[in-house]
């Protein structure tokens, strides 16, 4: 998957009024419900996406040359609030997506748009095939002081989304709905083929038609910006056949390098990505704390758990330093945690991590599967989907003194037989509390020895390092770490990690 870069793009002018041209009268939620309900009573109806010139052959530098004008696809007015942007389509976005925005439908010509000469060069005349569309859609909302408009969501490429806390830039992304993710087949990408904006004022009741082969889907959401971004999403799937491989809540995200290794990139840059760690809060009360990797091979986890509490992708750390990286901005990338509502019962958070050389591909994603297969028919996941800034400050308590705060490993300098890892935890114990006990686990296959926990005063951190060194041929091993009191609570997340041979060899 080719990350969105065209997100980065800039809001246009936000001074002059509208001179959309309005059409149909907008849904209401409950309507929309039934348009998706009736879709999954036939199949899949194909949309055309057959593009004429220039669009048909912009790529990702001539693609941010196609800007919406200010009153035209730009600064619409939505409530006092909010505006709204409609994007062109092109790149990787032939396909057409009806807006309606708050009763009010624009329809699409190719002179809403401006173009840099530089850029594109522009057929003569500029025809419209009738069977485009817009692709997306961008909200701003206002924020202090008057007249600022920052952007907040952004609805484009099949049913991606993005959206940002405050003093972020964007990151990782959500999905509607995720079909065979890391199936033995290939995935089946649901399309977003209307978004109907039904309300704004302080938040923005919103919805997407969604529609693919096996599934049709009305994914209804209220998005509340502020420090932290909230999506209240109703997810309502009308599955056209049984369901082995549903994705809920999904959200994709990158992830390069970091320190914990082992890596194989060479880059100046001592980390490269979006969202450094899996956190889950599962139905047991455990807080598990999963390190992303690039593996050498693709793989698949699985969190088995029954009604979790929550899970998201978190970006850390959060200084400059520990990424050095002026344009990318990698500290300033928002963290998306996903807050189950309702029963959603037995079923399993997966991880699927697929090797990247590169930076520009998400190789990451995160989702709920349910244990049962979805029935033909309707079935309804209720979740709050918060976008927040990176770190641990915005996520749920999770009642542990210590958390982990930097992770590092490296072969061992001396016989280089088994790999060192290193791993600090941040946070304060209760003074004359008793000596910590780390309790670590690993699969067979590999040997766990030299486990040590100490207090590195000078920079506030309880540091563990221990040594893993593989028997025989094995490539794979599972390792399970706890930090346990004197009474068997744990002082820290449960730390998962897996190890994988790098594809070089050695540890």
């Amino acid at each position: 998957m080719i990350r969105r870069r065209s997100l980065l793009m800039g809001a246009a002018a936000l001074t002059v009024a509208p001179r959309v041209a309005w059409g149909n009268a907008g849904l209401t939620p409950q309507g929309l419900i039934d348009r998706a309900r009736a879709r999954a009573a036939r199949p899949l109806q194909p949309v055309s996406r057959a593009l004429a010139p220039p669009f048909d052959q912009l790529d990702y530098d001539s693609y941010r040359g196609v800007r919406p004008i200010a009153g035209k696809t730009a600064a619409l007015p939505l409530g006092p609030n909010f505006r709204a942007d409609l994007l062109p389509p092109g790149w990787l976005y032939p396909d057409p997506v009806r807006i309606n925005l708050l009763g009010h439908e624009p329809e699409f010509a190719p002179d809403l748009f401006s173009y840099d000469p530089a850029l594109i060069d522009l057929p003569t005349p500029l025809s419209n095939t009738g069977k485009m569309g817009f692709s997306g859609l961008r909200l701003n909302y206002q924020q202090t002081p008057p007249d600022h408009w920052p952007e907040v969501l952004v609805l484009q490429g099949a049913s991606y989304f993005r959206a940002l806390a405050q003093d972020t830039v964007y990151g990782l992304s959500a999905r509607a709905l995720a079909l065979g993710t890391g199936g033995e087949g290939p995935e089946e990408f649901p399309l977003t083929e209307e978004i109907h904006v039904f309300e704004a004022d302080d938040s923005v009741h919103f919805g997407c038609l969604i529609d693919s082969p096996r599934a049709s889907a009305a994914l209804i959401a209220v998005l509340t910006p502020g420090r932290s971004t909230r999506m209240a999403c109703h997810l309502h799937l009308f599955a056209r056949e049984v369901l082995a491989d549903a994705g809920i809540a999904p959200l994709t995200s990158m992830f390069q390098h970091s320190a914990l290794g082992p890596a194989r990139i060479d880059d100046f840059r001592p980390a490269v990505h979006d969202s450094a760690v899996l956190v889950i809060d599962n139905g047991a009360g455990e807080r598990l704390w999963r390190p992303l990797a690039n593996p050498a091979r693709v793989q698949m986890s699985a969190f088995v758990d029954d009604t979790p509490r929550g899970f998201g992708l978190v970006q850390m750390p959060t200084d400059f330093t520990d990424f050095q990286d002026a344009e990318a901005m990698y500290h300033r990338r928002p963290s998306a945690w996903v807050h189950p509502r309702g029963d959603w019962g037995p079923g399993a958070v997966r991880l699927l991590e697929i090797p990247t050389e590169d930076e520009f591909a998400d190789n990451i994603v995160a989702f709920w599967r349910p244990e049962a297969p979805l029935a033909p028919g309707a079935h309804r996941f209720d979740y709050d989907l918060d976008w927040l800034g990176p770190g641990l400050a915005a996520l749920p308590p999770s009642g542990h003194p210590l958390h982990p705060a930097r992770m590092a490993s490296g072969v061992e300098p001396v016989a280089r037989k088994a790999r060192l890892f290193v791993l600090d935890f941040a946070g304060d114990v209760p003074e004359g509390a008793d000596p910590m006990q780390p309790d670590i686990s690993a699969t067979p296959g590999v040997l766990i020895e030299g486990v040590a926990l100490y207090p590195l005063a000078q920079v506030g951190v309880w540091r563990l390092s221990f040594l893993l060194t593989p028997e025989g041929s094995t490539d794979t091993a599972e390792l399970r770490l706890r930090l346990r009191g004197a009474d068997g609570a744990d002082m820290a997340p449960v730390w998962l990690y897996r190890w994988t041979r790098p594809a070089a060899g050695g540890v």
